[in-house]
């Protein structure tokens, strides 16, 4: 659905509501929304109808891409912004919460980067609260044995190797060679 800037005011006012229901149901089914000589204003008024009309829907996420300082409010407006540094200024990439130098990565961010970084970091997650449940269950019943006298089950050093090397290893191996699927 393309549509620009005169009908996207008509369809913003406030006695139009019901214009306004019928645009969220025709972009609903639509794949895309594409919206074509817009202000900066109404680029954020745009996530901000979607914000206040999907509040019960909690798989909703906006995103917005710009590349210039028209695009700021935007990018500020949406859940993830993701700003293009350029010819436009760097005003765009400062406001966003990922910023690229080209729209060719674009691709590569979104579809490559950012489900991979979702899938590692839940992993990770839970493999720290296990490790982490794993240091200090011991540490707890050694302590009711020993009727909490501050003797230590484990050596100092010892500790900090195992946190050191079940923390640190982990991750670099999953930033290094974990990939569900091949980049192509």
């Amino acid at each position: 659905m393309v549509i620009g800037g005169e009908q996207l005011s008509k369809i913003t006012l406030k006695e139009n509501e019901e214009i306004l229901d019928e645009f969220f149901s025709l972009s609903r089914n639509s794949s895309v929304v594409l919206a074509c000589r817009v202000s900066p204003k109404q680029k954020a008024e745009i996530v901000k109808m979607v914000h206040e009309k999907e509040k019960d829907n909690k798989n909703l996420t906006t995103l917005a891409i710009g590349d210039g300082a028209n695009d700021v409010n935007m990018i500020t407006s949406a859940h993830i912004g993701i700003g293009i540094s350029g010819l436009e200024g760097q005003q765009a990439a400062r406001a966003a919460d990922y910023s690229i130098g080209q729209f060719k990565y674009l691709k590569n961010l979104m579809f490559t980067h950012g489900r991979e970084a979702y899938r590692r970091n839940s992993y990770l997650i839970l493999y720290m609260l296990y490790k982490n449940v794993l240091l200090i269950l011991p540490v707890f019943y050694y302590g009711a044995y020993s009727r909490f006298s501050s003797v230590l089950i484990y050596n100092i050093y010892m500790l900090t190797f195992y946190n050191v090397l079940f923390t640190c290893v982990p991750i670099f191996w999953y930033c290094c060679c974990d990939w569900e699927f091949p980049k192509e």
